[in-house]
């Protein structure tokens, strides 16, 4: 019974001493090529998109911190009206010129100024989560919202506060390959007072909701690294009594330098406000009342 004390002790004593020796080697970093190959994987995947806009919507991407951008975006009228406006180049076309900074890591604030009808805006996005290499965080999602002020006379108005809208949108994105990504951003519209606004022709807008919920879908395939092919679907949700918006079904290229993107499609979306899109979309794309838009955007870093 001694021996079997005795040898019991002696291994305890041996299985205590290789604990001392081996928990300062168990409390080291891991090598150097193990915490490179664990930081690799940690980080967020690039240019799920190439920049802000794909067509008539935000992607998921924000810009570095210190990036100051400068937006011209275009749509001209429909095509439907043939060679007499040369296509819509001459009739209905619709600008807004917009700037946006990033102060702060993923975090940008932007205003922009719309032509038709004359419309002031503020907007914010922000990335929330990024993409992993290693695929621990699958997908990136980012928020986006603005709010709009409409600059008519009040005669356009009931009230004055019915000046006002707001958009809001989380961005859901996946970069599936180095060519190809996709997103899904469900969003959400709403007018103060959908009953006091007024459309184009003067007419009261009756019988509709002052919220809209509507989906939009969005992919791109680079086939070159400057030059890729855009698409977009835009699904309205909610339904009204009356003037229910048609979905948006558009389609382009783009292409990209080092600062500059370029965007060129076909789109049933006659507006650039995403509110508005949502709301009074009367283009019915299986009747081909498209358009012509593009997307210019220029940007510096400070």
């Amino acid at each position: 019974m001694n021996k079997i004390k005795e040898l019991y002790k002696a291994l305890s004593g041996i299985i205590i001493l290789s604990l001392l020796i081996a928990l300062p080697a168990l409390a080291q970093e891991p090598s150097d090529s193990v915490q490179q190959a664990l930081t690799a994987g940690r980080k967020p995947v690039k240019n799920t998109f190439d920049g802000n806009f794909i067509i008539d919507n935000q992607t998921v991407m924000v810009n570095p911190k210190g990036t100051f951008e400068f937006d011209f975006q275009h749509r001209f009228g429909l095509v439907t009206h043939g060679i007499q406006d040369m296509f819509g180049l001459y009739e209905g076309a619709t600008i807004r010129l917009g700037v946006s900074y990033v102060p702060i890591k993923n975090l940008q604030v932007g205003i922009g100024s719309y032509s038709d009808p004359m419309q002031v805006d503020g907007n914010v996005k922000y990335s929330i989560w990024q993409q992993t290499r290693d695929n621990k965080m699958p997908v990136s999602v980012t928020a986006f919202g603005n709010m709009i002020v409409d600059t008519r006379s009040a005669d356009n108005f009931v009230n004055n506060t019915d000046r006002l809208s707001y958009f809001g949108q989380l961005i859901i994105a996946r970069k599936f390959t180095d060519k190809f990504s996709a997103q899904v951003a469900p969003s959400v519209s709403h007018f103060n007072n959908i009953q006091g606004y007024l459309d184009e022709q003067g007419n009261v807008q009756p019988s509709m909701h002052n919220t809209h919920i509507a989906v939009a879908f969005s992919g791109r395939y680079k086939i070159t690294e400057g030059t890729t092919i855009l698409v977009n679907y835009d699904q309205p949700i909610t339904q009204h009594q009356t003037n229910n918006p048609h979905p948006n079904v558009s389609f382009g290229c783009e292409w990209v330098t080092s600062g500059h993107q370029f965007q060129v499609f076909f789109s049933n979306y006659s507006y650039i406000a995403q509110q508005r899109n949502n709301f009074f979309n009367t283009n019915d794309y299986t009747k081909g009342q498209y358009l012509i838009g593009f997307n210019i955007s220029r940007l510096w870093n400070f």
